[in-house]
């Protein structure tokens, strides 16, 4: 998406609109977490997500096995060992756990989409170089995603729309929690709403957490929120131009993270004709800068979670994040 200059105040306000409903609110835990730590279920707006659950697993090394084995809304566990080649992206079933084997299997070329569908955990998996119009993984019109300790990639030796998103979140999407992954090398990270003109669809849902991913030498979309409500806790953000982007109304917490090498850290008024929100605490900005023009409601997630000290957050991402992990 071409990004323009931030807007006047003048013409936002003329197109402001309501902020999303107050969410239910729960004690916070804030505790140290141990490095690496690999949660067995996740935590966030995506808890209770279990995919294809204790069914017997199957193992595949090439393409046309891995399509035939993640068809449909049966539970299933498929195992990818290898690196498989996609032109284009391939669609993941309901109830489905896709696990990749040891610290190097996964997909290049292109990636994974999750469309109309519920219950699904992709985990440990190396997910480079998604060629357009090809994301490294879709999820749309899908509820119930865990999307942890993967590794995801591309280059910066193109121009920006060469490669895709590596994970965009869209079409009212809801209950995603993105855990422990890494992001490295690309322009355009994680976009949650793909468009401004989406309200009809995308208002009321869009709820992501996401906590402890490292993004390293993204330009951006780290992540870029709109209509929806995102939580951004414990992640490590080095070598950003702009990384947090609420807008259209969007509410975001950002909360203990560390940025290092990053211009902006957080921004609620480019590139959209409406504002987000935006709480911040407990961050290490890191010089970065913050452009928050609307403080937000969202405070307190509904759900218990453990946020660690911005302190500890950089030895336990770099230990813990991507592939090999769990």
């Amino acid at each position: 998406m071409r990004t323009r200059p931030p807007l006047t105040r003048a013409h936002r306000s003329t197109l402001a609109v309501a902020a999303a409903a107050t969410l239910a609110t729960v004690t916070v835990l804030v505790l140290p977490q141990s490095a690496g730590a690999a949660e067995t279920a996740p935590i966030g707006f995506g808890a209770g997500t279990t995919g294809g659950g204790n069914a017997t697993a199957v193992t595949v090394s090439n393409l046309a096995a891995f399509k035939t084995a993640v068809t449909g809304a049966s539970a299933k566990v498929v195992r990818v060992n290898g690196l498989i080649s996609l032109s284009g992206q391939v669609d993941i079933g309901s109830n489905t756990t896709v696990l990749g084997v040891g610290s190097s299997s996964g997909f290049t070329g292109g990636g994974l989409r999750i469309k109309e569908a519920t219950n699904v955990v992709v985990r440990n998996l190396n997910i480079s170089k998604p060629l357009k119009p090809s994301d490294g993984i879709t999820v749309q019109e899908s509820t119930k995603v865990w999307i942890d300790h993967n590794s995801f990639s591309a280059d910066r030796d193109h121009d920006k729309d060469y490669y895709d998103g590596l994970l965009d979140i869209n079409h009212g999407s809801d209950q995603v929690t993105v855990s422990w992954n890494t992001f490295k090398d690309h322009f355009k990270g994680s976009l949650v709403g793909h468009s401004d003109n989406n309200a009809s669809e995308d208002t009321g849902h869009l709820k992501v957490t996401y906590h402890h991913n490292h993004f390293s030498n993204v330009y951006s979309r780290i992540p870029s929120l709109r209509f929806g409500t995102g939580h951004f806790y414990n992640n490590y953000v080095a070598g950003a131009d702009t990384a947090c982007h609420s807008r259209m109304g969007a509410q975001m917490l950002v909360e203990n993270n560390v940025f290092r090498s990053t211009k902006i850290a957080v921004t609620t008024n480019r590139s959209s004709d409406v504002d987000g929100y935006a709480n911040l605490r407990g961050n290490d900005l890191g010089g970065a800068a913050t452009e928050v023009s609307r403080v937000g409601s969202f405070t307190n997630p509904p759900y218990s979670y453990t946020a660690e000290p911005a302190s500890s957050v950089v030895a336990s991402v770099t230990s813990g994040a991507g592939t090999g992990k769990i």
